[in-house]
Parts: C-alpha cells; sequence; structure tokens
C-alpha cells in the first residue's frame, strides 16, 4: 500500500461526510444521525483504518449534535470529536489535519487566528489553509502565556511531525529528476489500473428494453447528441468509429426553442445516445446538469428509444420526474477521456458492466443498485485476481527491454491473458532503429504465418460446418479446374494442412517477375492503371496476370517422393481458392463479415493500409532483394504480396489486443462476446493432434494448428 511505499496516507474526512446536502467550502453541513447510526455506519471505515495503522486523518467541518451539541462548533474545532472520539475512542495515534480553515464551515463563524486556536485546542496537529498566519501566531503564543495551551502539547505535535517527516524520508534533501516526470508518473502501469477502475465503476442502473449493448445494431438508425461537450470529446469519436453518422450537440441550459430544433433534427432515428458531460462538482448548481438540460432529454425520451451515458454526479438524474421514457441509464461518474472511453465501450457491449451506485438518485435508484452485463471479451484485470503477481511480471519488462538494448529488435508489444482476462499490455522501443516512433500497445503489427491460424483457419473450420469444404476430401472435388491428370487432384486436404502432402516448402514466385535482379519493368510499374492493379509495395503495381501464374506454377511443381512431414506454405494458396470458391466471396471479405467486424475486432483484417493511418502500423522491414523499400503496411511475404496482399499464409495484420481476442475465441470453444462463431467439435477436431499413433507419429500437428513436441525435444 501507500505506506509501505513511503507515501502517508490520509482518511477523511473524518467522522463522515457522505450523508450531507450543504457544501462545507459555502456553510456548515448539519448531519442529525445519533451515535448508534455513527457507529454503524459512518464511523466503521474509519475505525478499520485506524486498527491497520493509518498515519494520518483529516477532520471535517460538520456540525453533528450527537457528538457536540455546541452552536455552530464544526467537528475540526470540537473537543470532543477530535481529542475524544478520535484520539482516546478510536485511539488515533497518528497526525491530525484540519480541513482547509479558511472555508465556510468555519470561517463563517471565527475570525482569522481564533479558528486557528480552536483548531488546535481541539487536538489537531496539522492546521491548513489559516487565513492569516501571523495573527493566528500571536493568539497561538498568547494561549501558552495565558496556560490555555501548554508548551508540551506545541512540542508534541511539532515532534510528531518532524517524526512524520522523518520516515517519509523528508529529512534528507532529494532532488526531482524533473525530465520526463510526467511519464514516470504516469507511466504505463499506471494508466492501465486507471482503466480497470473506470472499466468497473461503469454502472447500468437502467435497460428496460435491453438497447445496451447496441453491438450489432444499424447504426444508421442511431443519433448521437451531447449535451455540455462539443462534438470532439473521446466519447463522440467512439461513436463516430462505430458507425453513428448522425451527431448533435446542445449547450448546457438549451432554450425552449433551441430544445425543440434539437428535437425535429433527431427526428427520423428510432433511438438517441444522450451524452451529458461538461459537469461539475457543486450541488446548487445541481453538478452542472441544468433544468433545460433536463427538459431536453424528456422531451426527447418521449419520442425515441434513448440510452443516456452521465459523465458526472449521479445525484445530478434527481430532478428528472419520470425515467420511463428513458430506456437505459449508464452512469460513468467522471468527464475525462478514460471515462468517456470505457463508457462507450460499455454501450457496445465490448466490457463487462457490473458497477454498482455508491449513492441513491431520489425516488429512482437506490445505493448498491446496479445491473450486470457479461460480455464474454476479453477484459482487464490485476494479475492479483488470478492469483498472479503484478512484481513477477518484471521479469518480462527486463527481457524484452533487454532485446531492444541489444538490437535484437527495435520494439515490441507484449501481452497476457489468462481466464479471459488481460493481465499485462506493455510495448516496449520503437517502431525502427532509428528510434524516432515509440511502439504503442495499439499499433498494427503484420502477423505473417499466424494469418493460417487466425484467417484462414478460422474460414475453414466455418465452411466445414457449412458442409461446403470436406477435410477428408481431395483438392481435385473442391477446385475443379486442377486437371485430371495432375496428381496435386488426389491430395487431401487433411494431408494438406498438417504438411505431410509431400509439397515442398517453398517457391520464391518473386524471383521470376525480376530481370537482372531488378524489378522488371514489363511486370512492374509505379503507377496503378487497367492492366497494372496489383499493389506490392508503395508506388509498385504488378501486372494483374501474374497473380494467376502462382497457382499454376506449384500445380507444374513436382511433389516431394516420400509424404512425411515437411512444412510448407504451398498448401494454403490452395485454401485461399478453396475458400473464395466455395464462399463466393474474396478471402478478406468474407473473414471481415464472418469474424472480424461482429467480433469487433477493428484492427485485424488484410490491406491496413486501406482502413489506418501508416504510422500506426509498424514496418516489417528494409526489403533488399524483391521491392527494394521498407515494408509498412505492405505484407512482407513475397507470394502473398503477389496476390495483392490477400494470403491464405500471409497478409494479415492487427494489434496484439485483437490477436489475443481470436485466440480467446478458440478457447472459449468457439464462443466471444455471447456470440456463436464456431462449434467447439470443430475447433476440437482441428486443434486434435492429428497422427499421434500409428506410422505417422512423428508429425505432431494438427488441423492448421501446431501442437507441442510430444517427446519434449
Amino acid at each position: 500500500g501507500l505506506q509501505a511505499e513511503g507515501v502517508m496516507a490520509n482518511a477523511k474526512h473524518f467522522p463522515g461526510h457522505g450523508d450531507t446536502d450543504t457544501d462545507s467550502h459555502l456553510n456548515l453541513p448539519v448531519i442529525t444521525h445519533d451515535r448508534e447510526r455513527l457507529d454503524s455506519l459512518e464511523l466503521f471505515p474509519f475505525r478499520q483504518l485506524v486498527n491497520r495503522g493509518l498515519s494520518s486523518m483529516m477532520v471535517a467541518h460538520l456540525y453533528i449534535p450527537s457528538l457536540d451539541s455546541t452552536p455552530d462548533l464544526a467537528s475540526t474545532l470540537s473537543p470532543k470529536i477530535v481529542n475524544g472520539l478520535l484520539r482516546k475512542d478510536l485511539n488515533f495515534k497518528g497526525l491530525v489535519f484540519t480541513d482547509a480553515l479558511n472555508m465556510k464551515g468555519v470561517s463563517k463563524f471565527w475570525k482569522p487566528g481564533e479558528v486557528d486556536l480552536k483548531a488546535l485546542l481541539a487536538g489537531n496537529d496539522v492546521l491548513l489553509f489559516p487565513e492569516d498566519v501571523p495573527v493566528a501566531v500571536q493568539l497561538i503564543k498568547q494561549a501558552v502565556e495565558d496556560s490555555l495551551l501548554s508548551r508540551e502539547d506545541i512540542d508534541k505535535k511539532c515532534r510528531k511531525i518532524l517524526l512524520a517527516k522523518s520516515w517519509l524520508g523528508l529529512a534528507e534533501r532529494q532532488e526531482i529528476d524533473r525530465d520526463r516526470l510526467y511519464e514516470d508518473l504516469n507511466n504505463s502501469r499506471a494508466r492501465r489500473l486507471n482503466e480497470i477502475l473506470y472499466e468497473r465503476a461503469m454502472t447500468l442502473v437502467k435497460n428496460d428494453k435491453g438497447l445496451i449493448p447496441l453491438a450489432g445494431t444499424d447504426m444508421d438508425s442511431v443519433a448521437y447528441l451531447s449535451i455540455g461537450s462539443y462534438l470532439d470529446d473521446q466519447f463522440h469519436l467512439d461513436m463516430k468509429e462505430r458507425g453513428i453518422t448522425k451527431s448533435v450537440s446542445s449547450v448546457k441550459s438549451p432554450s425552449a426553442e433551441r430544445r425543440s430544433r434539437i428535437a425535429e433534427s433527431l427526428s427520423d432515428y428510432g433511438r438517441v445516445i444522450i451524452g451529458v458531460d461538461g459537469m461539475n462538482r457543486n450541488p446548487k448548481d445541481n453538478f452542472g446538469l441544468s433544468k433545460e438540460a433536463l427538459l431536453l432529454i424528456e422531451l426527447i425520451a418521449g419520442d425515441h428509444d434513448v440510452i443516456l451515458a452521465l459523465f458526472g454526479n449521479p445525484y445530478s438524474l434527481s430532478g428528472i420526474k419520470s425515467m420511463t421514457g428513458i430506456e437505459s441509464i449508464l452512469i460513468a461518474y467522471e468527464g475525462n477521456d478514460i471515462a468517456r472511453q470505457k463508457g462507450a465501450d460499455a454501450i457496445f457491449g465490448l466490457n463487462d458492466i457490473d458497477g454498482k451506485l455508491p449513492v441513491s438518485i431520489g425516488k429512482h435508484f437506490k445505493a448498491g443498485e446496479g445491473l450486470v452485463y457479461k460480455c464474454g471479451r476479453l477484459r482487464n484485470a490485476l494479475p492479483e485476481e488470478l492469483g498472479l503477481s503484478s512484481v513477477d511480471f518484471n521479469v518480462i519488462d527486463s527481457i524484452a527491454q533487454n532485446g531492444v538494448d541489444k538490437g535484437a529488435y527495435p520494439g515490441c508489444v507484449v501481452l497476457v491473458a489468462k481466464k479471459g482476462k488481460i493481465v499485462y499490455e506493455e510495448a516496449f522501443g520503437h517502431h525502427t532503429y532509428e528510434n524516432k516512433t515509440k511502439t504503442s500497445t495499439d499499433d498494427i503489427f503484420d502477423l505473417a504465418s499466424i494469418t493460417k491460424m487466425a484467417a484462414t483457419g478460422a474460414a475453414l473450420m466455418k465452411l466445414v460446418e457449412e458442409g461446403k469444404v470436406n477435410i477428408d476430401g481431395t483438392l481435385g472435388e473442391h477446385l475443379p479446374n486442377i486437371s485430371d491428370t495432375s496428381v496435386y487432384k488426389d491430395l487431401y486436404l487433411r494431408e494438406i494442412l498438417t504438411h505431410q502432402a509431400g509439397l515442398v516448402p517453398w517457391i520464391p514466385f518473386y524471383t521470376s517477375t525480376l530481370k537482372n535482379g531488378s524489378i522488371d519493368p514489363e511486370i512492374y510499374r509505379k503507377n496503378e492503371s487497367q492492366t497494372y492493379t496489383i499493389e506490392v509495395a508503395k508506388n509498385l503495381y504488378m501486372h494483374r496476370g501474374q497473380s494467376d501464374t502462382i497457382l499454376t506454377r506449384i500445380l507444374d511443381t513436382p511433389l516431394r517422393k516420400e509424404k512425411k512431414y515437411k512444412y510448407s506454405d504451398l498448401g494454403y494458396y490452395f485454401m485461399k481458392a478453396i475458400i473464395e470458391e466455395k464462399s463466393g466471396m474474396d478471402l478478406d471479405e468474407y473473414l471481415k463479415e464472418n469474424f472480424y467486424e461482429p467480433m469487433a475486432l477493428n484492427t485485424m483484417g488484410y490491406l491496413p493500409l486501406n482502413r489506418f493511418d501508416k504510422d500506426r502500423i509498424v514496418p516489417t522491414e528494409y526489403d533488399l532483394y524483391y521491392r527494394m523499400q521498407l515494408l509498412q503496411g505492405h505484407v512482407h511475404d513475397m507470394g502473398a504480396a503477389m496476390q495483392g496482399g490477400v494470403g491464405g499464409h500471409a497478409g494479415l495484420f492487427s494489434n496484439a489486443r485483437d490477436l489475443a481476442a481470436m485466440m480467446q475465441m478458440y478457447l472459449n470453444g468457439g464462443i466471444y462476446g455471447n456470440k456463436t462463431f464456431l462449434t467447439d467439435t470443430t475447433i476440437s477436431e482441428f486443434t486434435r493432434c492429428q497422427y499421434c499413433t500409428g506410422e505417422r507419429e512423428e508429425n505432431r500437428r494438427g488441423i492448421v494448428f501446431d501442437k507441442p513436441n510430444r517427446h519434449g525435444d
């Protein structure tokens, strides 16, 4: 905890500031509960903290007659509460801080200096924000001379403060290195913890028609109304990214005419997401949610299915007369980018929702309420939730950083997930050895041969389930264009996909398109045209007829004499052709429609330059043998490049999180985000060792999937 790391922990505001309707900055709040209630509720957390060694406490400006009935005497200035209740009854030995002494909860009733003296007499050690320090010092000295306050008391308080400073290491001068101070304080671990806390805080208090999650909804029928914020914050950006094109903004206090115009502009939309932002902490101002804004919400809710997302204090909703027309209400509590992003994720079903209201909202909702939605997706978690230690992951940090430092790679992203929870996700190094662009966990990578498993394998399994592909059938049965005289027509898909059909490992198709070691100008052009349509790299387009020669060249290549295990990419050129033949769709579109889009894997897919800015894509390498340029967003594999970037064996791009989600779907038996994409039976068949017994026992492979070596070598 804090104190174990040399940071003084402070609990406030003693003896309990929660159940008040007055801001002590403006006046003295009154708590009318009896001692029995205070003992059972308000004092409970303070008692627990004291028993666990809390080092400091802050006393609130509250008037609590059941503890001290002296008129207008705040708890901060009450000897009965500070010396009596806190120090004697609770046996608190740590430092006691006042709340700020310039606040109206005390300054309204006592002059500067007087309030400071009364705070010391009550038992406080540290006086915060005195309004007039010289006057306070003079009155305190006079009190000592008049024996109202002893020198021993002053010495004792000073000694406690000095001991606390010594314990915290403040006795020695410590220079703070201000270089990268913000980054050091707000490192990736801290940001990750913040994200987890906000994600868990999201509270769904109403969802009458099940509008949340919105995943799978026709977004053309959904509009977004922003109240109190411009249409440029993170929540609005997330709305746009998920396909909501109609957006309207309103000032915090829209006039009746403005409310009517907004309602008219939304008349064609069945559902409206209302985001309330730009709020404040002032209860007298209803925390920044005006009466006019409440009227606008009620007006829209009367004619539309409404999802209300509140980025502020839940008390503000107490002013809504009727919640009947508001189908869904999500409380996000704060108006910052993390809360906005997690709010959007919750609405679209990308995260679990299990937060509980910390307070009651008028007559509408009670403290402790909150609906639960399990998204069935990967979610962030602390390692300790799964019996792991965060400290142990420092080893991964050091290994990954060591690889960067030694030049094994310029950068990387490491993600660890267990039981559907991401417990570690860190980025290291830079995009290139030039160290210009830092690697981010959102960066997109060329997945190379993982394409076989995350793309082709998924498509094949689905087509098998649909009865369109037979793993025990032959190439000739699936691709009728293969000649009856070709030995390839009798190759079984199961053998091809376990790499023991006799295919040679690799064919360098690109070399036939070179002339004297450089690209053949008859085959390539710098500009796209009707003839040169296949983009293999930046400003490099190949003749459209070349792609068709790849399968022909494979079919002209003799098989190996023995059908023993030998890894080969060539079978996946046929698999791409089979998938497109049987589905009637291009491979990339088939995967997008059946897996990546419904799974909300926004980064996973082929041809990333069509969807993302180049700077978000990590370069793969500088190609010195074919395209003679840095490959960034174009597939590294030469054969896949010659297929226009969409190959059965290579060409897929993704960030680490989306790749982890795809693998989690397999682990879940084909289910992800509460949707079924494949059956567990099919996945089990593809992932089992196909030749663990019999004459081919040396082959450990599953269908598409690799398996551990069974002999440990």
